[in-house]
C-alpha cells in the first residue's frame, strides 16, 4: 500500500518516523508530511497554539500539496491525533482513496459526503479527552451514512497517544496491539 502518514499536534517527531519505518518494513510505501516545518512540541498546548496560528486551511493546503503528487496510486490516509482528523479529511474527499488508518483521533464529517465501501479503522483510548463516548457515537454513525466500512478498537486505560513511546501517554502493551491490527488490516486492504 502506498500510506500518507500525517503527524500529531507534536510535529513529526520521531514516533512518527519510527511508525512509517514500522509501516515499510511490513512492505508499505509511506510518506510523512512536516505539515509544522520542522517544529516540535513537548505538550498539547504548546502544539494547538502552534497550529492554530497557522489555522486550518492551511493545513488543509499543506496535507493536499504533500498528497497531490501520490493520490493516482490510490493512498491509504492515516494519521495521528489531529493528523488522523486531517486524514480523514482527504480521505473522504480523495475517489481513489484505499483506506483510511486514524490514530487517536477523528474529525467532523461534510454534509453529504458519500464514499463507496472506503475502509476504515480507528483506534483510540478509552476514555480518550478529545474521542468521547457520544462524539465517537455519533462520528460511528455518520462515517456508515457516508458509506464507510468502519471499525473501532478502545483500549481500555491508555492515554490519548498512547502508541509515542517519547510521551506520557504512551502504553505499550496498547501500541503493540494497535499496530499488530492496523498491520493486519492494511495487509487486507
Amino acid at each position: 500500500m502506498n500510506i500518507m502518514l500525517f503527524h500529531s499536534t507534536h510535529g513529526l517527531r520521531p514516533a512518527v518516523r519510527e511508525a512509517a519505518d514500522r509501516l515499510r518494513a511490513a512492505g508499505h510505501e509511506v510518506w510523512t508530511p512536516d505539515l509544522f516545518e520542522r517544529c516540535t512540541f513537548d505538550s498539547v498546548e504548546e502544539g494547538m497554539a502552534f497550529k492554530d496560528g497557522i489555522g486550518k486551511e492551511e493545513l488543509l493546503r499543506r496535507a493536499v500539496l504533500a498528497a497531490a503528487p501520490y493520490s493516482e496510486r490510490g493512498l491509504v490516509y492515516a494519521g495521528f491525533s489531529l493528523g488522523a482528523s486531517i486524514a480523514q479529511t482527504l480521505a473522504l474527499g480523495d475517489e481513489k482513496a484505499r483506506g483510511l488508518l486514524l490514530l487517536h483521533g477523528t474529525s467532523d464529517i461534510a454534509p453529504g459526503v458519500q464514499v463507496d465501501d472506503l475502509p476504515v479503522q480507528l483506534h483510540v483510548a478509552e476514555p480518550d479527552p478529545f474521542e468521547t463516548d457520544d462524539w465517537l457515537s455519533a462520528w460511528y454513525l455518520q462515517m456508515g451514512r457516508a458509506g464507510a466500512d468502519v471499525e473501532v478498537y478502545r483500549y481500555p486505560g491508555a492515554g490519548h497517544l498512547y502508541t509515542d513511546p517519547g510521551l506520557p501517554d504512551y502504553d505499550e502493551e496498547a501500541a503493540e496491539a494497535t499496530w499488530r491490527v492496523a498491520l493486519g488490516f492494511l495487509e487486507g486492504l
